[in-house]
């Protein structure tokens, strides 16, 4: 799974990096080292302007992390679904129709997983050692994601808070890079495939399940981090400091 992530590139790399005309990005965030469900992290997205026959147009929107489906009664539910398996996407019911018109690159620095450990905490479960997974030679991971729009319909139509988009990540099995750690891991899109992965107008899901991938074999670097990762309170680049398993207990 992917249930904790990093997001410290600045807003003008995002921009220049996934070319998106600046007036169609939403304010910069502050780098995050510990985004966590619930939180609200950049997520690229394209969409064809209302009203025109126009291309698809890409944008940098700032979303909240746990995808809340436009039918969803209580909006709550997202912080359950901050995930969503590769090998089902396109079928189960709270994630196909965003799968089929409305995927998102969440670009993340690297995110994090927890290995069990052979010591014993005072629970008397094992203790979770976090590694942090990030690209060996590039500042940004694209994954592959889906996002969607909730109406509140408690609130008015020109209400700031009448509409809540939200998005989750995609998943699938792990590749060696990561596997001695979890068996499950994000999904990702080349740069090659950003256009027609992002377009909502290609809506052949057997085709945008083939734009995604894991990310290829030797392009991650793996390391232990600190524990109060654990933390979601806790944020700052210490978080992404290497150490030795042996200094972490």
């Amino acid at each position: 799974m992917c249930g904790r992530y990093a997001s410290t590139t600045s807003r003008g790399t995002l921009l220049e990096t996934f070319e998106i005309d600046p007036e169609r990005a939403d304010p910069e965030m502050a780098p995050d080292y510990n985004v966590a469900p619930t939180k609200t992290s950049p997520v690229v997205i394209a969409r064809v302007p209302k009203d025109t026959d126009e291309q698809p147009q890409r944008q940098l929107r700032n979303l909240k992390w746990g995808l809340t489906p436009f039918w969803a009664k209580d909006p709550k539910i997202g912080s359950r679904m901050i995930n969503a398996r590769a090998e089902t996407v396109h079928e189960k019911p709270a994630y196909r129709q965003c799968f089929k018109s409305r995927r998102g690159l969440v670009p993340v620095s690297g995110f994090y997983e927890w290995f069990p450990t052979e010591e014993v905490g005072k629970s008397g479960k094992p203790l979770k050692q976090p590694y942090y997974i990030h690209p060996a030679e590039s500042a940004i991971l694209p994954l592959a994601g889906i996002f969607d729009f909730w109406r509140n319909p408690d609130v008015p139509d020109d209400e700031p808070d009448a509409w809540l988009v939200t998005f989750c990540v995609i998943t699938t099995n792990s590749t060696d890079d990561v596997g001695h750690i979890h068996d499950r891991m994000p999904m990702s899109v080349a740069p090659e495939n950003w256009a027609d992965w992002l377009d909502p107008t290609n809506t052949d899901v057997e085709y945008a399940r083939s734009l995604m991938a894991p990310p290829a074999p030797g392009s991650l670097d793996t390391y232990p981090v600190s524990t109060a990762v654990n933390n979601v309170r806790n944020n700052g680049e210490d978080l992404l400091k290497p150490i030795t398993v042996e200094d972490a207990h």
